[in-house]
């Protein structure tokens, strides 16, 4: 009975928080829409993330890369071609799950932070070459004044589309975890060697875990290009990447919705408390530091926690 009232009340409180983003334009000005399509691109960057590091057990240290590497392609496939915007946006994704699977082979023979340091270096040489190529990428200034459909030129429409696919990109990550290919990758997670062991071909699970997650980070890039009509380097650069994991370990890396809750969190710290002090990079520090001390598992996990240990109590005394 516990369990089952938990479960009514996390549904009914997705559908409230559902409820909320579609009215949300209808109630709050134009920066809020803006900071709210951030925020949902960014938890979608960081969920794609949390498949292969959380749940995967890869140190995937440089996924900034590929969510740079989708909005970029997306962005000069408009400006340089005469392709359709749409086409734009779903090439992007595609490009990033490629680049994924060349690092991935590359990569993939390695194990923990040497997988994570050799993913660092490829990355960085990608974000060099969009950094120097200045007669095809712009170099440092990026791209900016990307034009976009007439249905997505407003703040409400990009907010819209973002939503849809975020929400879309969520529920399709949702069901790879909960299907047999999800269950065989946590237990590859939890114990590689056994898993070798018993005939699951790790290395080759753990590559499409990296090219998923390079897929979904793709999308996240080219939702950026829609909200915010520009690309730059620095979306491929390794210190958004350590956001990402920050993220992830913020709003609790063994949990599905725990880098939303995290990302929503950054964007939200970044926005307000830069306003006030530009030191809002330690108060981030200051905060994760008791994060990683206090709730090791996160503020998502904790909370789980705490519900499971209620429901064990309940049933103890039942």
């Amino acid at each position: 009975m516990k369990g089952n009232l938990l479960g009514r009340k996390g549904l009914l409180t997705g559908v409230i928080i559902i409820l909320f983003l579609f009215i949300l334009p209808f109630i709050f000005p134009r920066f809020y829409i803006y900071m709210t399509s951030i925020i949902l691109l960014t938890g979608l960057l960081a969920s794609s993330c949390n498949i292969a590091l959380g749940f995967g057990g890869i140190y995937q240290f440089h996924h900034a890369v590929f969510y740079g590497a989708g909005a970029y392609a997306a962005a000069l496939i408009i400006t340089k071609s005469s392709l359709s915007p749409w086409i734009a946006f779903a090439a992007g994704p595609i490009v990033s799950a490629i680049i994924g699977l060349i690092m991935g082979i590359i990569s993939i023979r390695l194990s923990k932070l040497y997988f994570g340091m050799l993913q660092v270096s490829l990355g960085s040489l990608v974000w060099v070459i969009v950094y120097r190529w200045y007669s095809f990428t712009g170099g440092d200034d990026g791209i900016h004044g990307i034009p976009l459909p007439e249905i997505l030129s407003s703040a409400n429409g990009a907010y819209y589309f973002t939503l849809f696919i975020t929400g879309l990109s969520m529920f399709v990550l949702y069901r790879i975890l909960k299907s047999p290919f999800g269950s065989v990758l946590q237990g590859i997670r939890d114990n590689p060697l056994r898993s070798g062991i018993i005939g699951v071909n790790v290395k080759r699970h753990q590559l499409m875990t990296l090219v998923i997650a390079s897929f979904f980070a793709g999308v996240a890039g080219t939702l950026f290009v829609v909200v915010d009509n520009t690309v730059f380097p620095d979306m491929l650069f390794w210190t958004l990447s350590m956001e990402i994991v920050i993220m992830c370990l913020l709003g609790g890396w063994f949990t599905f919705f725990g880098p939303m809750l995290g990302a929503a969190a950054l964007v939200a710290l970044r926005t307000f408390v830069s306003s006030f002090t530009v030191y809002w990079a330690l108060i981030l520090g200051i905060l994760f530091t008791l994060v990683i001390f206090f709730l090791p598992n996160g503020i998502l996990g904790y909370i789980e926690q705490k519900f499971k240990k209620g429901t064990e109590v309940s049933v103890d005394r039942g």
